[in-house]
């Protein structure tokens, strides 16, 4: 584990830091509000939900317990409304790079964006891990990376007056195209072929903007950069037809998808296993005293990769968090039928 620079206006306290804020993360946060833990949750993606969310937001899901079909960002919708009355807070669109013990317990723990948290029990419920961005197969990209080529927008602003060239078939590539077309000076869209996978309304939109003279479009692959010192002047595109082609450029937004990467969660000195994080099964609690594996990033024997297993080990991992967050309150378990004390909390009472 890592020591991590102190901010200027001091660290973000709270009960329990939950790494993940898909499915598995959102129940977390119940089964803590519960016994009155209090959570932040951060996640890489700039949206609730995780998979469900990024990945299949209209795709049915059968096996949650009985809900005979539900979409994941309907599942996703559901759980946020859960969880309301237990105030959780998001920090979306930042990825926790660094995990330090200072107490015991007491973790701080850093984020790619600089912001400190410190937290009696941290909740790694990042899926399979981090979304990563897939790089596109260019030629010396790499020195572009993050000065003028960049795989998220975090603020569309810093793109005002800019050169753009964004590259992508998909909703992402249709919706940022669309997005920043208006501020830009000038954007291009580079796809492989003239069919796209987005949402028809986008494309019809794209191809209004590219009609009208707003914008350009070009067919192809970008098959090099011009530049020098990480700055952008043109990305080649190379036709279908083999021709090749410069489009001017300041900046440079690739969208190729995402693919699943652990991150930076190797490198905070936790047992792992083929990739995943070893837990017992009565906590789900990891090599770390204080750190909790739930969902399909955990391996056990017998594991399985279901929604409903996550939900399972939130509520375990609640009953031992709670011991490091209240070490001298007594826990006395209770059902959220009967008891009027968790109705209130529920705001059902």
């Amino acid at each position: 584990m890592h020591s991590i620079p102190e901010r200027s206006n001091g660290p973000i306290k709270t009960d329990v830091l939950i790494i993940g804020a898909g499915p598995v993360g959102l129940f977390a946060v119940f089964e803590l509000g519960l016994l009155d833990m209090k959570a932040h949750l951060v996640d890489i993606l700039d949206k609730i939900g995780g998979q469900c969310a990024e990945l299949y937001p209209e795709k049915p899901i059968y096996d949650i317990p009985a809900i005979p079909v539900i979409s994941g960002q309907g599942l996703c919708d559901a759980l946020l409304e859960q969880i309301k009355p237990f105030g959780a807070q998001f920090h979306l669109g930042e990825m926790v790079e660094t995990v330090e013990r200072i107490g015991n317990p007491l973790f701080r723990a850093t984020t790619d964006r600089g912001k400190v948290f410190e937290a009696k029990v941290i909740v790694i419920g990042a899926g399979g891990g981090s979304f990563q961005p897939k790089r596109p197969p260019i030629s010396g990209i790499e020195p572009y990376e993050g000065k003028s080529v960049f795989y998220a927008v975090r603020r569309m602003e810093e793109f005002r007056g800019k050169k753009i060239v964004i590259v992508g078939g998909g909703d992402s590539a249709l919706d940022w195209t669309l997005n920043l077309q208006p501020i830009a000076e000038r954007l291009t869209l580079v796809h492989r072929r003239d069919d796209f996978r987005a949402a028809p309304d986008s494309v019809n939109k794209m191809r209004a903007l590219v009609a009208s003279g707003a914008m350009d479009l070009k067919i192809g692959q970008v098959s090099g950069l011009e530049g020098r010192a990480g700055v952008l002047a043109a990305a080649l595109v190379k036709g279908n037809d083999g021709t090749v082609t410069a489009a001017a450029c300041d900046v440079m937004l690739p969208f190729f998808g995402l693919t699943m990467k652990l991150g930076p969660v190797a490198n905070w000195g936790l047992e792992l296993k083929d990739n995943l994080i070893p837990v017992d099964t009565a906590a789900f609690e990891t090599s770390e005293p204080g750190i909790f594996a739930v969902g399909d990033i955990n391996w056990y024997p017998g594991k399985l990769k279901l929604i409903l297993s996550g939900f399972h080990e939130t509520a375990l991992m609640a009953q031992k968090a709670h011991r490091y967050v209240f070490p001298d309150k007594r826990l006395v378990f209770q059902y959220t039928t009967s008891s009027t004390s968790l109705q209130k909390k529920l705001g059902v009472a």
